[in-house]
């Protein structure tokens, strides 16, 4: 959408009047904003997701569930979308490591396979939010049996260069927490980081399944707070939970932290 005339034809300083130049800046505004949002989402959404590069090939389901998830990136994209959808600039800050091109290129890719929704929005500049679909939630119980292993067989203190972030052990936890007759509600983790500043995660067991939320949760049954170094502590191979302050309904907070937690017997055979 174009204007006819510029601005200052519009509006010389003796000749045209106050109306006309409110007219004629309204009309470059409503441009601008169409352009801006036109170029956005021609940068964020290509029309076409990239072809598979490794197709295994195989008549075998692994090998077909594979060509689906078994790229670098996809199954950790499935995880931090278990708290609900993010934004791209959301998702790149809780994937350290991973390039604009790369998330880009992977989340078409899972858009492309059924495994993501995109939901754009008329904000300027642009809103796209990434979610899960019922068929990439399911795969949360194969992430948590994926932990599971590591938590038995490659878990260990953080290692010179790693990534911190409690958020990401907590994600996995509708995998990992199997509920328990008589025991529901939500628990609320508070991760005080290094900044200060402090994350907020509320994790609910019901009869029929476990959620995650990554907000504050006013009706919580119990309450753990920590910070990053007592969560390191409690979540790693040693399961040290002392320096945790757990408040409200014991059982449920228990639950969910040896849930989300690695047991010394699985330490052992790591080390």
């Amino acid at each position: 959408m174009q204007p006819s005339h510029s601005f200052r034809e519009e509006c010389p300083h003796n000749q045209n009047t106050i109306f006309r130049c409110v007219e004629s800046l309204l009309t470059w505004n409503m441009a601008l904003r169409v352009a801006v949002q036109t170029l956005a989402q021609s940068h964020m959404t290509p029309s076409t997701p990239p072809p598979k590069r490794h197709p295994y090939a195989q008549w075998a389901p692994d090998a077909r569930a594979l060509d689906l998830v078994g790229d670098k990136w996809t199954l950790l994209i499935v995880r931090d979308l278990a708290a609900g959808p993010r934004r791209f600039v959301e998702l790149q800050r809780v994937l350290p490591g991973i390039s604009t091109e790369q998330l880009r290129s992977r989340l078409n890719r899972m858009v492309a396979d059924g495994l993501l929704t995109r939901q754009r929005y008329r904000e300027v500049p642009p809103r796209v939010d990434y979610e899960l679909t019922p068929r990439s939630r399911e795969l949360l119980a194969v992430l948590g049996a994926l932990a599971r292993w590591g938590q038995e067989w490659a878990w260990t203190a953080p290692r010179e260069g790693e990534a911190i972030d409690i958020g990401a052990i907590l994600r996995v936890a509708p995998g990992l927490i199997s509920p328990v007759p008589g025991i529901t509600g939500t628990v609320e983790l508070s991760v005080v980081q290094p900044d200060t500043s402090t994350s907020h995660y509320s994790i609910s067991v019901a009869r029929d399944g476990v959620t995650i939320a990554e907000r504050q949760a006013a009706d919580a049954a119990a309450r753990v707070a920590g910070s990053e170094a007592e969560w390191i502590e409690a979540l790693g191979p040693g399961a040290d939970r002392s320096g945790l302050d757990v408040t409200g309904d014991e059982r449920l907070a228990a639950l969910v932290l040896d849930g989300v937690g690695a047991s010394a017997h699985g330490a052992r055979r790591a080390a």
